[in-house]
């Protein structure tokens, strides 16, 4: 990619690595320098939390309204009814009214931390619901004025759909409405707001295009699609997936401290190019700290740590996550990454015993292994020597990280999830 932009924002897409496709980089990056853009993406209410692998979306959003433009956060109170086929095996559990209410509830949660929601300003962003528009449709009206608009033939040939028929795999008719409902989605906030552009990961482009013709044949207006890379770690993880789970957004599913150590975890091979993303540091300063060496590039680990979990629970939250973090490795003669389990507190009810919690953590393989590795003295909890295997421990007990140490150089963590 040679074009070269004059707007702020899609210099900082460029530059920062969020770009990974644009239906008309020059119109896009005309209209962006021609005065304010809405711009949207779309949450399916599918949890009640979103994880990190949304975050490279709600950074965007975020760097939008820095470069001077309107987001739009569009909860999908209607599509979360029918379920985004793209790239699943199966069809999506189907949610009631309730459920997805409280799962938009928890949702919109986070939005604040990373974007302003000022009415009385000109890129003060909006936080829409599309059953605003989606619930009260009617049928037949929809079928002849939108319906016709789209070719099967067409519709069958996307990525996130063929592959599904290719492997015999169902796709309801619900799931197969999916594209259209999210197509005019983008009618609607181009017709209601003036939403020029839509942004989504790069399994979104089919949907992000056929909105994008439909407000071309409907309305006849021109608007745009800037999609984001699916991020992989280093080591081809999926963003955000982790052995304990989804590392999500909400505290309520995940202490501030877990989500500091989860960024602290970074390989070295990803702490430059996540600084990009996931921070607001100079891109120099993110190269410079990315391509440190040795010992030096856990500090920008914690950097790393620290920016992220400032933007999200703030900077009180991050120093304290990184104050434990130093009394727990440094104090305990730990050096590096240290495994974490997080248990839920729901599985500690009635409490949890270490020999539980040693095989669980994986210091021991099984029950018998690890009740003889406490009873020979060869464990400490929070580095004193603990031998009794049935010691039970409480969701209070767990407030603080509870560190486990098996011999010298073996050590894991166990938080509250």
């Amino acid at each position: 990619m040679t074009y070269h932009p004059k707007s702020d924002f899609m210099n900082v897409m460029m530059q920062r690595g969020f770009l990974a496709d644009c239906t008309d980089y020059q119109g896009l990056d005309e209209e962006l320098s021609k005065g304010v853009v809405p711009g949207y993406i779309g949450f399916d209410a599918t949890a009640s939390s979103l994880h990190v692998g949304s975050l490279i979306q709600i950074m965007t959003l975020r760097w939008l309204q820095k470069t001077g433009h309107k987001p739009i956060t569009l909860m999908g109170g209607g599509t979360t009814k029918v379920g985004d086929p793209s790239f699943r095996a199966d069809e999506r559990p189907l949610l009631t009214d309730d459920k997805i209410n409280e799962n938009i509830a928890g949702i919109k949660k986070v939005f604040s931390a990373y974007i302003d929601y000022d009415d009385t300003t000109p890129n003060g962003a909006l936080m829409l619901n599309n059953a605003e528009w989606l619930d009260g449709l009617n049928y037949l009206e929809f079928l002849r004025d939108i319906g016709r608009h789209f070719s099967v033939n067409r519709m069958l040939s996307f990525e996130s759909v063929k592959s599904r028929l290719d492997r015999e795999q169902s796709l309801s008719f619900l799931e197969f409405n999916y594209m259209i409902l999210q197509a005019y989605d983008f009618l609607e906030l181009n017709r209601r707001y003036g939403c020029l552009v839509q942004f989504g990961g790069s399994d979104q482009w089919g949907n992000i295009v056929n909105g994008i013709d439909l407000t071309r044949r409907v309305l006849d207006h021109q608007i745009f699609g800037l999609t984001t890379p699916l991020l992989t770690t280093s080591d081809g993880k999926k963003m955000g997936k982790t052995q304990n789970g989804a590392i999500w957004l909400n505290e309520d599913l995940l202490s501030a401290y877990e989500f500091w150590q989860f960024w602290r975890n970074t390989t070295d091979a990803d702490t430059g190019r996540f600084l990009k993303l996931y921070t607001e540091l100079p891109v120099e300063e993110c190269e410079r700290l990315g391509a440190l060496g040795g010992s030096e590039i856990n500090e920008a680990k914690i950097i790393l740590a620290n920016e992220v979990t400032a933007l999200l629970h703030g900077a009180e939250a991050a120093k304290a996550a990184e104050a434990t973090a130093r009394e727990v490795f440094e104090k305990g003669g730990v050096g590096d990454d240290l495994p974490t389990l997080s248990i839920p507190a729901a599985e500690v009810t009635d409490g949890i015993s270490l020999a539980q919690l040693v095989v669980r953590s994986g210091l021991a393989k099984t029950g018998k292994e690890g009740k003889r590795l406490i009873g020979d003295g060869g464990l400490k909890v929070n580095d004193e020597t603990c031998t009794d295997a049935g010691r039970m421990f409480s969701a209070a007990d767990l407030g603080e990280p509870l560190k486990l140490s098996a011999g010298k150089k073996r050590h894991a963590l166990v938080t509250l999830g």
